[in-house]
């Protein structure tokens, strides 16, 4: 199974100069993808499949092609062009818009008001530090720290 999270978007890049390149009918026969025109990378104004783009940019980013069996489901994969900048057509996003939480509608009625409990605060103990720390000594020839001796080991 393959893990896209090493493709970067330069290697996604590569891989949409390639299908460029070679078209997109012998790119997909050429590594073994069939067309899935529902995810599809929007770029320059040209549409690329994207499982068949993400597959080469794999390769490119770790010189192993991800086969169509690497991906289950497209949900990850969509997620990860996104987060690499790219726009992906997603034909499950369209279909259901997102629903907006419904709220009450709001009462004009005054309300009763709040009763509360005053908190009672336990005071937070101070802390004392264990022991007082000094500034670093340091050597006025080389500006490095000395060590315990005092005496600097790159000078000396």
């Amino acid at each position: 199974m393959a893990t896209f999270s090493s493709v970067t978007q330069q290697h996604v890049l590569q891989a949409i100069a390639e299908y460029d390149d070679r078209g997109g009918e012998q790119f997909l026969a050429l590594y073994g993808f069939e067309p899935a025109p529902a995810y599809a990378i929007l770029h320059e104004g040209r549409e690329y499949d994207a499982r068949a783009v993400l597959g080469v940019a794999h390769r490119f980013a770790t010189g192993r092609m991800a086969t169509s069996d690497d991906f289950h489901g497209m949900d990850a994969a969509v997620a990860l062009l996104r987060r690499r900048g790219f726009e992906v057509t997603d034909p499950y996003a369209a279909a259901a818009p997102a629903a907006a939480p419904a709220r009450a509608p709001r009462s004009s009625a005054p309300k009763a008001p709040r009763t509360t409990t005053p908190r009672t605060t336990t005071p937070r103990a101070t802390r004392t530090p264990a022991r007082e720390e000094r500034p670093l000594a340091i050597c006025p020839t080389c500006f490095q720290a000395l060590p315990a001796t005092g005496v600097c080991d790159n000078c000396s």
